[in-house]
């Protein structure tokens, strides 16, 4: 038996992958094995051919930035012409028009703008569940959170979490993970901070009761080792979120994908979609705490989407409704309703719609589906 095959086997055992296993894994070309095996783990959690997704929009409610982050194509500098604001009032219509198409789900995010106080996060939230009680707000990054702090007049980390969670945000999203070791991290954030500035501000929600995401991006040069450590990482303080008996799942989802070069100043071939494929099947057997995993067709691809789905996905993600980050980076691979309910069909599977904390809202029967197009452009 293969070195590959005895980690393979250990995992389908329940045994945990230690950090010498998963390198192993990553260095191995073997990808078809690791699916097979990442999709029986993923059957044991979920028996039921069922794939969810959750109808929801982007809003990226300001592109200033003062973090520069090299691989962003999104951002623009305090000061700049091409910067904006949305109005709350664009806001809120985006959001009705994310109400009236059915869709439960906003992930709000943007740049971490100087120039925006505390206070206009906590006023916009409360306006927002005002207007949109039953909308859930599933946004912010962590090291939007972290700009928060800066400006909140002395407030710490955990006051400004449980401030901005009590005027009306229900989930955080695992953006700007990349990846959490810092050898990566100071070559292309380094004003974003370190790998435990994002663990901070994720452990403090699941003390407080919020529930999260968490994300990695593969592909900035990182060596297998720092992908490696960026899974156990988020075991860990998956762990420490169980261990405490906290009220929450912790981190309800675990998303990889690829960085996109296009556009940003950081000149890379794209990783492959093999090289993502391996990265979602090594990811599904090591984090053996977190339930779902999300298939990245934005960036992958409708067809890389459905292959996914046996290599340890189980959930489609979102419908995307608006998408300008990985957009501004040349990827605009758009998914309305029907292509979403056609791609999970075609991959043997039955499509239901989910809310953020991945409770089934609605079961798609074999030729059930919505006449609605989930596109829209600002």
């Amino acid at each position: 038996m293969s070195q590959v095959d005895r980690i393979l086997q250990h995992a389908l055992n329940g045994q945990r992958l230690m950090l010498e296993d998963i390198v192993t894994l990553f260095e191995s070309d073997e990808i078809e094995k690791m699916g097979h095996a990442a999709n029986q783990v993923m059957l044991r959690k979920h028996p039921e051919p069922v794939t969810t997704f959750v109808v929801g929009r982007n809003i990226n409610y300001t592109n200033v930035c003062d973090v520069y982050c090299r691989f962003c194509a999104f951002y623009r500098k305090p000061g700049s012409a091409e910067g904006y604001v949305l109005p709350d009032e664009v806001i809120l219509q985006k959001i009705q028009e994310t109400q009236d198409v059915g869709g439960t789900e906003i992930l709000m995010q943007g740049g971490t703008n100087p120039n925006l106080p505390f206070s206009y996060y906590t006023d916009l939230l409360r306006k927002i569940k005002q207007h949109f009680p039953n909308i859930t707000m599933h946004s912010f990054s962590p090291a939007e959170i972290h700009k928060m702090r800066e400006v909140s007049d002395g407030l710490t980390l955990e006051e400004v979490i449980r401030q901005i969670h009590e005027a009306g945000l229900d989930s955080l999203p695992g953006g700007g993970a990349e990846i959490l070791d810092d050898r990566t991290r100071r070559k292309i954030s380094r004003l974003k901070g370190s790998w435990t500035d994002w663990m901070d501000v994720m452990k403090i929600a699941h003390k407080i009761g919020m529930n999260t995401t968490a994300t990695m991006v593969i592909g900035f040069g990182e060596e297998m080792e720092e992908r490696a450590l960026h899974l156990l990482r988020v075991r860990d303080a998956q762990d420490e979120c169980i261990a405490n008996g906290y009220h929450t799942p912790g981190f309800l989802a675990f998303i990889p994908w690829t960085f996109q070069p296009d556009n940003t100043n950081m000149k890379r071939e794209k990783a492959t979609p093999e090289e993502y494929l391996k990265t979602l099947a090594i990811s599904r057997l090591t984090l053996d705490n977190i339930d779902n995993f999300q298939s990245s067709w934005v960036t992958m691809g409708p067809e890389i989407g459905k292959l996914s789905l046996s290599y340890g996905c189980n959930d489609f993600g979102s419908t995307m409704i608006e998408e300008n980050v990985v957009s501004a980076a040349g990827t605009t691979h758009k998914v309305n309703i029907e292509l979403i309910l056609q791609l999970i069909r075609e991959a043997g599977k039955i499509p239901a719609q989910r809310n953020t904390r991945y409770e089934i809202l609605k079961m798609y029967g074999e030729h059930e589906g919505s006449e609605r197009d989930f596109v829209m452009q600002n």
